[in-house]
């Protein structure tokens, strides 16, 4: 691993555990393991860091969302990938699904990095699959992004209480939660 990415993973690390407000940049250096000096011959400051790190945390989870995607699938099979991704992903890398969802919304984040399209424009897959499901009269009529929000909310509540040992996620749970996801949207 590079220095650069040292220092990202360790940020990550601490806003995970202490919260944003708490990272300083002595504590990043001291986690990534480098001199005081490195940090800055990449990054000029905090902001930066996260900034750095919100971006790769969304570019992973838009090549995750993709993955297996097949867009000759049916509408439902579309549909249920994506759902299932995301809720992959959030299993597989807690910490920046937690940090994605966080800071999503946080004045912290510039609109030009919160409104990022990723390499593989995931967020516009899923919007597609709900607008052509809101064409074909089988999803709600709504505004795509408020549809999406929705489905990405239930996906992410269910995260935060299988983070914290509420309840596992089993094969029946996770297709329970994919049906409950697939009709929060259906007409």
């Amino acid at each position: 691993m590079s220095k650069k990415q040292d220092i990202m993973v360790a940020t990550l690390d601490l806003i995970h555990e202490e919260g944003l407000q708490s990272v300083t940049f002595s504590k990043i250096f001291k986690r990534a393991n480098v001199g005081s000096g490195t940090i800055y011959n990449y990054f000029v400051n905090k902001e930066e860091i996260v900034h750095a790190v919100y971006k790769e945390a969304r570019l992973h989870m838009g090549e995750y969302l993709v993955q297996g995607f097949i867009p000759e699938a049916s509408l439902y099979e579309r549909f249920k990938r994506l759902q299932l991704n995301r809720l992959q992903f959030g299993i597989d890398f807690p910490k920046e699904y937690l940090f994605i969802d966080s800071f999503s919304f946080s004045p912290y984040i510039s609109p030009e990095v919160r409104n990022m399209d990723d390499a593989h424009n995931s967020r516009d897959v899923v919007l597609s699959v709900i607008i052509e499901g809101q064409k074909n009269g089988i999803f709600k009529e709504m505004e795509s992004h408020l549809c999406h929000q929705l489905i990405h909310g239930i996906i992410t509540s269910i995260l935060k209480g299988y983070y914290v040992q509420k309840y596992p996620l089993n094969e029946i749970q996770i297709q329970q939660i994919l049906e409950a996801s697939w009709k929060a949207i259906l007409v």
